[in-house]
């Protein structure tokens, strides 16, 4: 009566008339599990801290588990009601038991699935409520880590713990846990009965249980091998993939101009996946065929002998069909129980694997009572600034860098004693060689960093005592790269201020010699920029990113290398709104192109991570030091009239 496919069906890993989800192939994912997690040693206090994320879904859980063992319960029932309607009914003529019987099969049937759609609907608040919560305190965690974080990071790697790991995780109270649950019930449950029934069978029944689960393992093992290989063959495949179809990639791509070798390049990755697909289907092809062969024999055994012992009088032909319908209850719950060792372990490192990107501190951390400093134009100073990058063991994990050990190199000191004074309104200007730390100098005004020693201190307040939202509501930037979102132009725009009124977002853009060009668009501010705003000239970026600053209208604006890359003629309609958008705040300047600073209030010149000169251009030229050198390096070769300033 259907035995076969119902033992398919408990191959699975369920207890009730369903397996895990009702998939033969659910016991086969448990397979091929890498055993070796068994073998990790688990961060103490992991456990507690899994309970403490399930806590607030304690109750859903319990009626869930009331639900799976009430499942199991009344599955365990219909090979008795199919004994009493042989025995009772069909044996002794009695149609009317024979069909209120039938009734009660159906009755079940439809609580059965009644059951299911509840079991359903529980396990998915539970899992998504639990995704949810993971993901959203990942999220928040990583965004309140230090730029330095993200420099070392592998982007992948990090998405992979808010996907991946989160889901693995996930599935301990899930699909884990129902399958465990249910298991134990129908185990229980259906060996008992059993033993009542026949214990002569059911006995030998057991004794086939090994046929059951060598398959299992001996291709789980080769699957897992297998399924190592495979997710090494799609990452890289997927890499490449990544790699050329963005625009970067894509560009560059384009303009070495190799198509048919990009082909067989891509060609021979996908081949990868290819052919271990092929070989993983052909081994759980075997497994499943294996299944099918000892449901068979279990089959015939119990309606062999047991059809032998019931035409001698010695069972009933209803305990027959019964023992028949609880051995394809039987075998695929005790053979997933027997690797729930691995399922549990691999559900624990999911969640340790999330915990260990939790416990990773923040280098630059808000202190517990920040002081909240008004957005003004307002006085900058260094202080004896020194500092060198922190260290891969500071900041990262092996994990996310993808390498086996973290790189302990000390970096070397990036600055040496750096002061200087920024007074309110001035401009001042940092110049010096490439690599000389002007760049470290800008990012520690934001507390990308913090120095190791000296301070950064803000209207006379060290900036490490300052709240993060005043702070960056008091400080504007703008790269040399302005980074823009693959969203509209309004979109980056109201980034700085989401409350902008069109008004403010069109002067903004006036003020940053940008309107002009967005008006003529057909979509004006709703155009999209593209990845990382490729649709845009590099000028028009800049000039966008300008406009963003301008909303922000920050009392305070850093400017790193803002005209580096630029033509003349971006770099003439840029610095036209630069000028602009300093007027009336403290302003410090980052530039190559000392044509740029030359009417800077303040001119620093920094090597080798050092102030080595500090004055006006006129001071500097007279003073013939590096600034001078650099100037004539510059400007010798353009004649008369930029020699003699």
């Amino acid at each position: 009566m259907g035995g076969m496919g119902q033992m398919m069906r408990m191959a699975g890993g369920g207890g009730g008339s369903r397996g895990m989800g009702g998939n033969p192939w659910g016991l086969m994912r448990s397979f091929r599990r890498d055993s070796s997690v068994t073998q990790q040693k688990l961060t103490p206090g992991t456990v507690r801290r899994i309970i403490s994320f399930a806590k607030p879904y304690r109750r859903l859980i319990g009626v869930l588990i009331l639900l799976l063992a009430f499942d199991a319960a009344i599955g365990a029932a219909n090979p008795l009601l199919l004994k009493a309607i042989i025995d009772r009914g069909i044996m002794h003529r009695r149609p009317d038991l024979v069909v209120v019987l039938a009734f009660i099969v159906a009755a079940i049937a439809i609580l059965d699935a009644l059951l299911s759609l509840i079991e359903r609907y529980f396990s998915a608040r539970i899992g998504e409520g639990l995704i949810y919560d993971m993901r959203s305190k990942v999220f928040s965690h990583v965004q309140r880590m230090s730029i330095a974080f993200f420099t070392r990071t592998q982007t992948g790697a990090l998405i992979s713990r808010l996907d991946n790991d989160v889901l693995g995780a996930q599935q301990a109270f899930t699909s884990t846990l129902s399958s465990i649950v249910t298991n134990v019930f129908t185990v229980s449950l259906t060996i008992g009965i059993m033993l009542t029934l026949s214990w002569q069978i059911t006995l030998v029944a057991l004794l086939l249980r090994p046929l059951f689960v060598f398959p299992a393992k001996f291709v789980g093992k080769k699957l897992q091998g297998l399924t190592r290989d495979s997710y090494n063959l799609n990452a890289s495949m997927t890499n490449a993939m990544t790699e050329r179809f963005n625009v970067a990639g894509a560009l560059l791509s384009k303009l070495y101009g190799r198509p048919d070798e990009e082909d067989t390049h891509f060609s021979s990755k996908a081949a990868g996946v290819r052919d271990i697909g092929v070989t993983m289907a052909m081994y759980s092809q075997v497994f499943f065929a294996a299944l099918m062969l000892v449901a068979s024999l279990a089959t015939a055994l119990v309606y062999g002998w047991g059809g032998w012992r019931a035409a001698h009088g010695l069972l009933d032909v209803g305990t027959l069909v019964a023992l028949a319908q609880y051995l394809t209850r039987l075998y695929g719950p005790l053979t997933s129980l027997s690797n729930v060792n691995v399922d549990i372990m691999t559900a624990l490192v999911s969640f340790e694997r999330v915990f260990e990107v939790l416990d990773l501190e923040p280098m630059v951390k808000e202190t517990d009572s920040p002081i909240i400093l008004e957005n003004q134009v307002s006085t900058l100073e260094f202080k004896s600034v020194s500092f060198s990058y922190p260290t891969a063991s500071e900041v990262s994990l092996a994990s996310l860098e993808s390498v086996a050990v973290l790189d302990t190199t000390v970096e070397k000191q990036v600055l040496n004693d750096v002061s200087f004074r920024c007074n309110e309104g001035e401009l001042v200007a940092l110049v010096g060689p490439s690599g000389a730390g002007k760049t470290t100098i800008s990012q520690l005004v934001t507390r990308m960093y913090d120095p190791q020693s000296g301070s950064i201190e803000i209207a006379g307040v060290d900036i490490r005592q300052v709240s993060f939202t005043s702070l960056r509501n008091l400080i504007g930037v703008v790269t040399q790269d302005a980074h823009m979102f693959h969203d509209t132009i309004r979109s980056n725009l109201l980034f700085a201020k989401p409350g902008a009124t069109e008004q403010e977002l069109i002067e903004a853009t006036r003020e940053a010699q940008i309107w002009e060009l967005i008006d003529s668009l057909p979509d004006k501010l709703d155009t999209l920029v593209g990845d990382r705003g490729y649709r845009l000239s590099g000028g028009e970026k800049q000039r966008l990113a300008i406009a963003r600053l301008l909303l922000k209208a920050p009392g305070i604006v850093v400017l790193d290398e803002a005209t580096a890359h630029l033509d003349s003629e971006s770099e003439a309609k840029v610095q036209e709104a630069l000028n602009r958008a300093l007027i009336g705040r403290t302003s410090l300047v980052i530039a190559h192109r000392l044509s740029t600073v030359r009417q800077a209030d303040k001119i620093v010149v920094i090597d080798e991570g050092t102030v080595r000169e500090s004055g006006t251009h006129d001071e500097l030229i007279n003073l013939g030091g590096l600034y001078a050198e650099l100037y004539h390096t510059q400007f010798s070769p353009a004649g008369p009239e930029d020699a003699a300033h």
